[in-house]
């Protein structure tokens, strides 16, 4: 069993000490072993894929715990948190936020946060959607040339592909994510066989 104490802070005056502090007595107090540190001093909005973080998620596996201070320091969007917890639950890892006790496992209590987190991630999205078309309509009004390029073989689903991912594996049918992306379910459904999104819901 591996146990990770991931700590992420974007500027110079937090306090790294602390929370380590807080991680070690979480894993002493059930004898989980030592703890291997991995710290980032980057801006959370960045694609947790490119950062150190999105390494400790691939090589964890199943039995292995990932402790963090609070959710904010995984990511800032809950876009973001809900998918790193999504590939993490597939895995089977355990998830420990120090900040409100949450962990995240194969419980039901976890299943029921999950969906919540989905509900805000989709409040966060359509948030988000509506700024875009704010944006948008602004360019238009002022000259810009809109639209995608010929030929570009790109779909309008490409931008929303971790969105996509993670309303997936926490449930969300086909039909339900055609209809909030505007797209028709055969156009999602052939674009999630080219690039090769696995279509399964975690349990």
């Amino acid at each position: 069993m591996r146990v990770i104490g991931y700590l992420r802070v974007s500027t110079q005056d937090q306090d790294l000490e602390k929370n380590k502090a807080d991680i070690l007595a979480f894993a002493n107090e059930r004898r989980m072993g030592p703890v291997d540190w991995v710290e980032e001093k980057i801006s959370g909005t960045k694609d947790w894929r490119k950062r150190e973080l999105g390494q400790v998620v691939a090589f964890l596996g199943k039995g292995d715990w990932l402790i963090t201070p609070e959710f904010s320091r995984l990511a800032r969007s809950t876009l973001q948190i809900l998918e790193i917890l999504a590939e993490l639950k597939k895995k089977s890892v355990h998830v420990y936020v120090l900040k409100g006790a949450q962990h995240v496992n194969d419980s039901i209590e976890s299943k029921v946060f999950l969906t919540m987190m989905a509900l805000f991630a989709e409040i966060e999205r359509d948030l988000i959607s509506a700024r875009t078309k704010e944006g948008l309509k602004a360019r238009k009004a002022a000259g810009v040339k809109l639209g995608r390029p010929k030929g570009s073989g790109k779909s309008k689903l490409d931008q929303y592909r971790p969105e996509i991912k993670a309303l997936i594996k926490t449930g969300s049918s086909l039909v339900y994510i055609a209809k909030r992306y505007k797209v028709a379910r055969s156009t999602l459904h052939n674009w999630l066989k080219k690039n090769k999104i696995d279509r399964t819901p975690q349990p």
